[in-house]
């Protein structure tokens, strides 16, 4: 069997989270990804860890390393007419190409999408970038962080009476490059019927303020009423069953229980005996019992642990869930029995797991492999691919374009 993009060619000019995890979702999935990276000291992300050891080295950034699976690595200098010459001919035979300069850079290198479009009219280029190819915030900078901010859902997230809170590490990044990743298939669905390729001009702020992650819900509300639907609230506890993180034996498990799974959440507890007690039963929704419960909930949840605890409630019908460490989670039992993880061996990192694809499919299975060190495709592209002998690559080495 073969993966389900085999066949598919990328060119990949992105750098970074977002681009690259779009172009990892396809040369996992069979495309033939060739990743162009800066001489000398390629992609930044190869400085981010962890690193195995703790020991720091270029080709064992765990980010890079995750990011890249999959992919070639060609160093190509694109300020050089050389560089930009060598670029035109991967695009010429791609189906694909991926960039996530700053708006206005690949114009001044002239790989813009009209030149693309002009060296292959039925390729396809995504354009990823903080604010879009245009406005007035297109030239500004920014992280995660700020785009969240500046895409609203931030305002909403934490306690109403302090600063924000941020969410977890990079989360926006992805989910943007999850949601380009879903686009690109479909404009390359659109060329191959149709022949002609597109410009796609993904702005990271507008696919955060587009989510559902509270942002769009409240755009829409202010849009019809005036008013938000989300706020950041103190308490989200409308009954006296908890909702919530909780604290148990061994770490914390988030608890989910309405009223009408009150005899689900006695049994959870091991107290049956509560489920037809009528000083909890008819006070449900009364605060002022909400202590009694608690003292029993409590004293119950530091006697079992978070996995205990999940594995009770589940079983009973109750939405409860660990709150997973990274250790957790590499050990996680459902992961294990999916074969989740992936072990790959790289010349420098050694043998590690690696997280594995987000998705099955049963008769075109992904075929992960490692990602590349620095132009370790230079010679099997320049030469195999396009032609140049092994001379000229150490010619074309001299002069600083690869």
């Amino acid at each position: 069997m073969t993966s389900a993009l085999t066949g598919l060619r990328v060119v990949d000019f992105s750098h970074g989270l977002s681009g690259p995890y779009v172009t990892k979702l396809f040369a996992d999935n069979g495309a033939d990804v060739v990743k162009i990276e800066r001489p000398g000291t390629g992609d930044y992300a190869r400085r981010l860890g962890p690193f195995p050891d703790d020991l720091p080295h270029p080709e064992t950034g765990g980010m890079f390393l995750d990011l890249n699976t999959s992919k070639q690595s060609l160093t190509l200098n694109l300020k050089s007419a050389t560089g930009r010459r060598i670029a035109e001919r991967l695009i010429a035979d791609a189906d694909l190409v991926v960039e996530s300069f700053r708006p206005g850079v690949v114009e001044r290198l002239g790989l813009d999408y009209a030149r693309v479009a002009a060296i292959s009219p039925h390729a396809v280029m995504l354009s990823i970038s903080n604010f879009g190819q245009s406005g007035p915030y297109r030239d500004y900078l920014g992280n995660d962080m700020l785009l969240y901010a500046m895409a609203s859902t931030l305002s909403v997230t934490g306690q109403p009476d302090r600063e924000p809170v941020k969410i977890g590490l990079y989360t926006p990044l992805f989910l943007a490059a999850g949601t380009a990743a879903a686009l690109t298939n479909g404009a390359l669905w659109g060329a191959q019927r149709d022949g002609i390729g597109q410009h796609i001009d993904l702005a990271l702020m507008e696919v955060l303020t587009g989510t559902l992650d509270r942002a769009a819900n409240n755009i829409m509300a202010v849009a019809y009423s005036g008013d938000v639907m989300f706020r950041r609230s103190k308490e989200y506890r409308r009954s006296i069953l908890p909702s919530g993180v909780y604290p148990c034996a061994d770490g914390y498990v988030h608890m989910v229980a309405q009223p009408f799974w009150w005899d689900r959440f006695c049994r959870t507890i091991d107290r049956p005996d509560l489920i037809d007690d009528a000083h909890f039963k008819d006070n449900l929704f009364n605060m002022a019992v909400v202590d009694e419960l608690d003292v029993i909930l409590y004293e119950w949840l530091m006697r079992h642990t978070k996995q205990q605890i999940m594995e009770k409630a589940q079983g009973l019908g109750l939405p409860v869930t660990a709150l997973s460490t990274m250790e957790d989670v590499f050990h996680d039992p459902q992961f294990r029995s999916r074969d989740y993880f992936i072990r790959l061996d790289h010349p420098f990192a050694g043998e590690l797991e690696y997280p594995g694809p987000p998705f099955r499919l049963t008769e075109s299975p992904s075929e992960i492999r490692r990602a590349p060190t620095l132009g370790e495709h230079n010679e099997p592209i320049l030469c195999g691919r396009l032609g140049y002998t092994r001379q000229e690559l150490v010619v074309l080495r001299q002069s600083g374009v690869i």
